[in-house]
């Protein structure tokens, strides 16, 4: 699992609105003029007049190399529809070069250093790009998004610009062409056992502070259980992960998978670092409560997620993490076999004292780095052409995530129907057919980000719920451009590791009680003595460099 999201900016950077805006109308860059013209010799198969929600379709046969991540869920077979489909649809041919799912990070690094990397490396998660950026692997690719309308669109529209700006190198463009989606897309919370609530006359809870009268209920009545137990804690580097980032959001600070060892400060205009922040202590004391009063397992934090949720099948517990998709295919489901009458529901994330906030940048998602082998192409402008349709464009989302119409899926008043005897994770256990596995479509690779109908066009009825009460809350603003030069970047990435090793331990140790909150300072000191101070001056330096650069 990926964190789901990093940590207004709006005013800081209004005064570098140009930067995007020059962007957007294609003469973004010093030197963007030059590789204009130099596009002239690159427009083999591209189309003359290629506009927004227009099909794409190259002017003669062309194919591009791609980087495929292999899903061990959906193995890539050649004969799916999909390869099939977008070659007649675009007249591109994909030319896959399949990397299995547990080897992809490893396998990209060592074809990009090679230079045998493939012209198209989707599935790279902000900021593992940085690392090719110094060699010249990889493009600056707002340099081209002038030829790339549906990005363009949908940027200006859905006002993602100060999210661009965040991922910018210290040169001022940016490596990466994200995901975008319309509204925030929120993935875990708590899930609690309905029907053991209202045998307690116990409501869901709403806020943090209900969370615990909940939770303290639930001992009186069953004084032998920990009422919560927890997952989500191995194969990542912050146990609890999902728990951390959603509590840390009800107290606005980055935590669990979105942990970040900088966070922007919008009052004192400068970058602290995170596991110092009085709100992080506080979200450390609520834990730290729980656990004290033994409503939450301390296994959690250890645990195999099967473990945790054999107890919670057992009826050991009644509370756990959830996200739509384990609520509906492993609780509930599980749930209805063993326990007569069990009913679970998943509750849009309690409120803390930051009110009803999301974490910030989460509207960016992974996206699709550009070898810069690919601008030696004669072919340039049509590969980019063939990426702004395919990833960017609504019939071009539409066509990954549902596949033909007709033939995988029916769709009627924005209602979209898999076709009888098609199956999508597990909605028909029965069906021959599986969209992913034999079709190739709701593919990781090419399926993320759009319209906020797309994306919510599969949710089942708890997850539309769900999101639909979660998208009413308001975004924190996103943290400003600050980024590094190389040798810079060098030295932070040797601070940066031990630091954050050293926040997750503390922080761990403070919640299971094993450090009194007393030694607080002493925390503070130990981050000192490891280059902390070092690390926010060298971002602060970073950021207010870039401010006076491009704004």
């Amino acid at each position: 699992m990926k964190n789901a999201g990093e940590l207004s900016r709006r005013q800081i950077l209004a005064a570098a609105g140009f930067i995007g805006l020059a962007t957007l109308t294609g003469c973004g860059s010093g030197d963007g003029g030059g590789d204009s013209k130099d596009l002239s010799k690159k427009q083999n198969g591209a189309m003359k007049h290629y506009r927004a929600g227009q099909q794409f379709k190259a002017t003669k046969a062309l194919s591009f190399s791609m980087l495929h991540n292999d899903n061990p869920v959906y193995p890539l077979k050649s004969g799916w529809l999909f390869w099939k489909e977008v070659t007649k649809r675009t007249g591109v041919t994909i030319k896959p070069v399949d990397v299995p799912l547990a080897d992809y990070e490893k396998k990209r690094s060592v074809l990009i250093g090679a230079g045998d990397a493939p012209f198209l490396i989707p599935k790279t998660y902000h900021p593992s790009e940085v690392a090719f950026v110094s060699s010249g692997a990889i493009l600056p690719v707002s340099d081209y998004v002038h030829l790339m309308p549906n990005f363009q669109d949908k940027v200006r529209r859905w006002k993602l610009e100060p999210e661009l700006d965040s991922i910018r190198q210290s040169d001022g463009k940016y490596y990466l062409l994200p995901g975008l989606h319309e509204k925030p897309k929120s993935g875990y919370s708590l899930s609690l056992r309905t029907d053991v609530l209202d045998k307690h006359g116990l409501s869901l809870p709403t806020t943090w502070d209900e969370v615990h009268d909940v939770l303290t209920a639930l001992k009186q009545e069953y004084p032998g259980k920990y009422p919560w137990t927890d997952r989500w804690s191995t194969n990542t580097p912050f146990p609890c992960g999902a728990l951390f980032q959603y509590l840390g959001q009800a107290y606005g600070v980055k935590a669990g998978w979105a942990y970040d060892n900088l966070s922007f400060d919008t009052r004192a205009k400068k970058f602290v670092f995170t596991a110092t922040q009085d709100a992080y202590r506080q979200m450390i004391e609520y834990l730290r409560g729980l656990v004290a009063e033994k409503l939450l397992d301390p296994e959690s934090f250890t645990q195999q997620d099967d473990q945790a949720v054999q107890k919670l099948l057992a009826e050991k517990s009644y509370v756990i993490s959830a996200n739509p998709q384990e609520l509906v295919q492993n609780y509930r489901y599980n749930l209805n076999k063993q326990v007569k009458g069990a009913t679970i529901e998943m509750v849009p994330v309690p409120l803390g004292p930051a009110g009803p906030v999301l974490l910030s940048g989460i509207r960016l998602e992974n996206g699709v780095m550009v070898s810069s082998k690919a601008l030696k192409s004669s072919d340039f402008v049509a590969m980019m052409q063939f990426v702004d349709w395919l990833w960017y464009s609504d019939d071009g989302q539409k066509f990954c995530k549902w596949g033909v119409e007709g033939v995988t899926y029916t769709e009627s008043g924005g209602k979209y129907t898999l076709k009888p005897g098609i199956s999508l994770m597990g909605s028909d256990p029965d069906a021959p057919k599986d969209l992913q596995k034999d079709y190739g479509f709701f593919n990781g690779v090419f399926t993320y980000g759009g319209s906020w109908e797309l994306v919510s066009s599969n949710f089942g009825p708890d997850e539309k719920k769900f999101q639909d009460a979660m998208s009413q809350r308001k975004e924190l603003p996103v943290d400003p451009a600050h980024p590094l030069q190389s040798s810079e970047q060098e030295q932070a990435t040797l601070w940066d590791t031990p630091l954050k090793d050293a926040a997750i331990q503390n922080t761990l140790q403070f919640v299971l009680g094993k450090r009194p909150m007393s030694e607080w300072d002493q925390h503070i000191a130990e981050l000192k003595a490891k280059n902390m101070q070092q690390l926010v001056d060298l971002h602060n330096k970073a950021y207010e460099r870039f401010q006076k650069e491009n704004g």
